[in-house]
């Protein structure tokens, strides 16, 4: 009977435990994107552009992923340039690796915000409070993503700055639903002589479905 019950138990506990899948997620066998500015090391991804790009590229996973949770630092050298992380995108060109799909952004006035990169604009923007407050422009900022199911949870240092169901939106110039399944990509965006933006302390967890 003893023996029993602490098998009972370990099956009510262990659906709440959370596999930790980084090591795959960071494979750089994982990656693709252009090789002159991205570089990925043990836990970090670094992009850096030494001119102008003329569009927004990426670091691209080759794996696509459903529910996950995904935490970082990030830091834009001197509070210069645009960045973001894209959940369930789609790669849309595998030669300039544009990618197009909802992305938690990363940049001055638009911190923590989730914006549909090339499917229709801002989906939700982070309240001018929030960044204010809580974002350090120059320094290491701390994310935690999660997507799971059509919600999406975004928090900077600790403040949820976005927390929502994106079954649909009122505004039809704005994605009407979030994707169910993409690829994980990292922006450096166009328009900056040079920029770079580090990654870093990077974990990644699958959850189910």
């Amino acid at each position: 009977m003893r023996t029993f019950l602490i098998l009972a138990a370990l099956a009510t506990v262990a659906p709440m435990l959370r596999a930790d899948d980084t090591a795959d997620f960071l494979n750089p066998k994982n990656w693709v994107g252009r090789e002159d500015l991205w570089k990925v090391e043990k836990n970090t991804i670094i992009g850096q552009t030494k001119e102008d790009p003329k569009y927004n590229t990426f670091l691209v996973s080759k794996e696509k992923y459903t529910n996950f949770e995904l935490s970082f630092k990030v830091k834009l050298t001197d509070g210069i340039g645009n960045s973001g992380v894209q959940v369930r995108s789609t790669l849309k060109d595998d030669k300039k690796f544009v990618v197009a799909g909802p992305q938690v952004d990363v940049g001055k006035g638009y911190w923590g915000s989730l914006y549909g990169e090339g499917i229709g604009g801002m989906m939700e923007a982070s309240k001018p409070e929030l960044i204010k407050k809580h974002v350090k422009e120059s320094e290491f900022n701390t994310y935690k993503i999660t997507a799971n199911g059509t919600k999406y949870t975004v928090e900077v240092n600790g403040e949820k700055f976005i927390d929502n169901d994106f079954t649909k939106t009122p505004d039809k110039k704005n994605p009407s639903e979030a994707p169910k399944e993409g690829v994980i990509a990292f922006q450096v965006h166009a328009g900056y002589p040079k920029m770079k933006v580090e990654y870093t302390d990077i974990k990644f967890t699958k959850l189910g479905k």
